[in-house]
């Protein structure tokens, strides 16, 4: 059997996860990385997408809108912006994700931020969320 570590996920709202797992797929802003046991400790922030779990208890698949994910010696944790179960997600959710993202995208550009590209690809991965889960908000 392979070696399993702990993994929790929480959002502002709720606890969503806790189990032992055998690998985590996490969305990182730098792009996606596969965490197993004796994985070097990392700490990486979150880009919108689809954080996926395997473990001894079968698969599981979060949607997260950003946050930061700690690996280390005892285990993964995830501590999301927000996050949903992927079987909970529907139009309105993935509505109010695009809402939220669109409103940070204009904020940052009246105020002439830097953070306008940032803001502009947060808002490009919220919809490709919805595009991969095949949920559309015409």
């Amino acid at each position: 059997m392979a070696d399993t570590l702990q993994f929790d996920l929480v959002s502002p709202e709720r606890s969503l996860a806790s189990m032992q797992v055998s690998e985590v797929q996490i969305p990182g802003s730098d792009g996606d990385m596969t965490a197993m046991a004796d994985h070097a400790p990392t700490i990486t922030t979150l880009r919108p997408g689809v954080l996926k779990v395997s473990g001894p208890a079968g698969d599981a698949e979060y949607v997260v809108t950003g946050g930061f994910a700690e690996i280390g010696d005892g285990g993964i944790s995830v501590l999301a912006e927000r996050a949903i179960a992927k079987a909970d997600m529907d139009q309105a959710t993935l509505k109010s994700m695009i809402d939220a993202a669109t409103d940070a995208f204009e904020k940052a550009q009246d105020a002439k931020s830097e953070g306008v590209d940032d803001a502009a690809k947060a808002l490009a991965d919220v919809v490709a969320i919805g595009d991969a889960l095949g949920i559309s908000v015409n």
